[in-house]
């Protein structure tokens, strides 16, 4: 740690809009007074003259609210919402599109929105990286289907982060430091820095590097009565390193390598019932867990390296301009969790003594992540009405996923109780002690075509029309091995052609006030289901309820939307409000279902919708005084019911039942107020305050069935009795969260800031967490716990 900060000391660093849809780099000064300079259509625009609903939090506004991850931007963006999973590992949606929580083994379901870094895409489905935010520009919002200019994966938006680019004009820099107390138990913090330096008339760099350790806040019972705290701390370092040539004044040649590394030692995640440590147990201690608490028998870990190498060249002639971004992504992921409980709890089922069900059992994801993309793409230039753009895309991404459960002598105990010979027979290449074994590689490569047309018919009328071509191709091969998997080795393929249409209108009504309408649609590729785990199903009947109703469901569909809205934008003065209604006709909705007993998972496509309104409002009513307000409404349901055989409902996927992950209301408020202490010196202070609300909502569409739920253990482990039960609510509750801040701005460009985040130390339920379908172990994520911090922050 102390080397790496070493390091980052030598390199001594409510917003609102819409906009239409691509990027180029960030302008050098994207914020200027009231106006906001934005990216969102792949050229320079005013964020309230984009014809479409986007929200755009400057640097500024990061740095005042003390925002270290997207989850506490997401709060104050009307229509943003983030399932937090851990650092790395949270799921984006927006404006109610979601087909809720998408396991760590379900690789081959595509995200539902596009995150991007400048013009780099980074998304990938539950492990989208948890990207720092300093020496940001901005970070952009752009609500409903992006397909048309950023592809498959923007179905209900996307995200961009946008950084600070190389400028040839000035050597600049930042250095920030923080130390913060969360829990009242364990210290975090981070050292950050950025410098920009001209190297000639024509060549530019800019570096970035930083530091972060996470303070933990879950502590772990552990077998024999122990306890380990706050096993969820962690840290994360990277830096990005960027170079702008500029041959011509006209050409611009932009070369980038971003490196970034989290690791964590747990998961946030409290438990409220685990095969081990529960209320039932008389031969073990019975255990109540408390708020922040969970039962381990092994430690846990996740890890995220990520390494991006993009290449953006930019020609700005007099008539055209064109852009290439070349990306080149290598990634590696670690997921390692106590999975103890949930091989216990299989070991139950067929009737292994206690010993072997109290064997530490360790399960493994591992992803390695190659993508290649290419962008080109030839806009008009100049200023008359008519403009247009158009590209051409080409992704290849393989994508190499591995699971293992190592359980040191689960082979001995496996033929001890079900014959001599078992787990040497069911291996399948694999080796020992190990119940459950998987590879599971990828290979995806995807073309695209995309344009868009504007014409401005008067000074105040403007429109847009945008169409977006794409063909993908995917194949897979799933070999599998051990005690619980059916001992596969298949190969599958899959593909789908298709074209999104835009339609954009704006309107002029007066120096200040525009009218906007949107009929566009989007879509996410579709892909193959994995096997069933059929050992598992209905205890090994090959023909019992679960696997009929799960099996024989290779494939699922492209999920595509149509999206209609229209909006107001209106600024006047100090006062800035934005507005949109809009609804959204959502089919084959990719929705993962628990797959009953079988401890497997399987995507269904569903009908759904989702419509509501957003607003956005920002006012500055006398010098000093900023005053944000946002808030959404979304009613997001299904429009079909899925059911097994016998009629009964899968998991949730009712006519009317809400989708998973989404709060009907959400809402925020901030203010913060500036003064000058020491006119004579231009030395100022400010205190802000925030406050934030979200509603409540369900992790996965199954939990709105019989709800409040009643988990049946049914083990007889540790002398709990048969019959014994957990009945829970999980309808996840709303709840509200109080951030306060106060800081001195020094002439020199040092500020020093004090913060206190959660202030009513909220204990926030996040996603409901489940093993086995609750026979091994229930619980939730939750958020970070009241945190105390001060930031020193210096520019030059």
């Amino acid at each position: 740690m102390n080397a790496r900060a070493s390091m980052l000391a030598g390199l001594s660093c409510l917003a609102l809009a819409s906009t239409p849809a691509v990027a180029q780099d960030a302008p050098e000064n994207s914020y200027d007074g009231n106006e906001i300079i934005v990216t969102a259509t792949k050229r320079d625009a005013s964020l309230q003259d984009v014809p479409f609903s986007i929200n755009a939090q400057t640097e500024r506004a990061i740095e005042r609210a003390n925002a270290s991850t997207v989850e506490d931007l997401s709060r104050n963006v009307a229509g943003l919402t983030v399932q937090n999973l851990g650092p790395g590992q949270s799921q984006v949606s927006v404006r109610g599109v979601s087909a809720g929580q998408i396991a760590r083994d379900q690789p081959g379901v595509k995200e539902q929105v596009g995150v991007y870094l400048d013009e780099s895409v980074v998304s990938l489905s539950l492990f989208t990286p948890d990207l720092d935010l300093f020496d940001l520009n901005r970070v952009e919002t752009l609500r409903g289907p992006q397909g048309t200019l950023f592809g498959s994966g923007s179905v209900g938006g996307t995200l961009r982060y946008i950084t600070n680019q190389p400028n040839l004009d000035r050597i600049e820099g930042k250095v920030e430091g923080n130390v913060n107390l969360v829990d009242g138990d364990d210290f975090g913090g981070h050292l950050k820095g950025a410098i920009n330096l001209p190297l000639n008339p024509n060549l530019a760099m800019r570096a970035v590097g930083y530091y972060t350790r996470y303070a933990g806040f879950i502590d772990a019972l552990r077998e024999g009565g122990g306890t380990s705290e706050d096993v969820n701390s962690g840290e994360r370092y990277g830096g990005r390193f960027s170079l702008l040539w500029k041959p011509a004044e006209n050409l611009s040649i932009t070369p980038r390598f971003v490196y970034q590394k989290v690791k964590t030692d747990g998961f946030n995640r409290q438990e409220v019932y685990n095969l081990y440590a529960n209320q039932f147990t008389t031969t073990r201690p019975q255990v109540t867990f408390k708020e922040r608490q969970q039962y381990l028998l092994l430690d846990e870990a996740f890890e995220d390296e990520v390494k991006l190498f993009d290449l953006t060249m930019n020609y700005d002639g007099d008539t055209i301009g064109v852009t290439s971004v070349t990306t080149y992504t290598d990634r590696d992921i670690l997921v390692s969790r106590d999975a103890s409980a949930l091989t216990g709890s299989v070991s139950a089922d067929l009737g292994f003594p206690d010993a072997g069900i109290l064997l530490p059992s360790n399960l493994v994801d591992t992803t390695g992540v190659k993508q290649f993309t290419q962008e080109v793409r030839v806009n008009s230039a100049g200023t008359g009405p008519f403009q247009w753009l158009v590209g051409g895309y080409y992704a290849n991404v393989k994508r190499d996923y591995t699971q293992r459960l190592p359980t040191p002598g689960y082979d001995a105990f496996t033929d001890a109780t079900l014959g001599a010979g078992t787990s040497a027979a069911v291996a399948n290449g694999f080796g020992p002690d190990s119940p459950y074994n998987a590879d599971i590689p990828y290979d995806l490569s995807q073309i695209a075509i995309f344009g868009e047309l504007s014409y401005d018919f008067t000074e105040a009328l403007t429109a847009t029309l945008g169409g977006r071509y794409y063909a993908f191709d995917e194949s897979r091969r799933f070999v599998s091995g051990g005690l619980f998997p059916n001992g596969d080795n298949a190969r599958d393929k899959t593909s789908s052609t298709g074209f999104s249409p835009r339609l954009l209108l704006s309107y002029d009504v007066t120096d200040g006030i525009t009218l906007n309408a949107q009929a566009s649609k989007g879509f996410r590729l579709g892909g193959v289901n994995d096997p069933l785990n059929l050992p598992l199903c209905d205890g090994g009947a090959p023909n019992g309820p679960d696997a009929e109703t799960f099996s024989g469901r290779p494939r699922y569909d492209d999920e595509t939307l149509w999206n209609y809205e229209g909006g107001v934008k209106a600024q006047f003065g100090g006062i800035t409000f934005n507005a949109a209604g809009f609804y959204t006709k959502i089919n084959n909705l990719q929705v993962t279902a628990d797959a009953g007993s079988c401890s497997s998972r399987i995507v269904f496509n569903a009908d759904a919708h989702t419509m509501g309104l957003e607003f956005e409002l920002s006012a500055s009513p006398f010098t000093g005084l900023d005053l944000g307000l946002s808030g959404s409404y979304v009613e997001a349901e299904f429009d079909s019911t899925l059911t097994r055989p016998n009629g009964t409902v899968i998991e949730g996927i009712r006519n009317g039942n809400r989708l998973p992950s989404v709060p009907k209301f959400q809402m925020a408020a901030n203010a913060t107020y500036s003064f000058p202490i020491d006119p004579s010196s231009d030395t100022n202070a400010f205190v802000t305050a925030s406050f934030q609300h979200v509603g409540s909502r369900f992790t996965q569409p199954g939990d709105q069935e019989n709800n409040p739920r009643t988990f049946q253990h049914g083990f007889t482990f540790g002398g709990a009795p048969i019959g014994s039960a957990t009945t829970l609510d999980l309808k996840l509750p709303d709840y509200q969260l109080v951030n306060l801040g106060a800081g001195i701005e020094f002439p020199n460009e040092l500020e020093i800031s004090v913060y206190v985040n959660n202030l009513l130390d909220e204990n926030a339920l996040l996603a409901f967490d489940r093993e086995r379908g609750g026979r091994a172990r229930l619980g939730f994520a939750t958020n970070q716990p009241r945190t105390f911090g001060v930031t020193v922050r210096k520019g030059f």
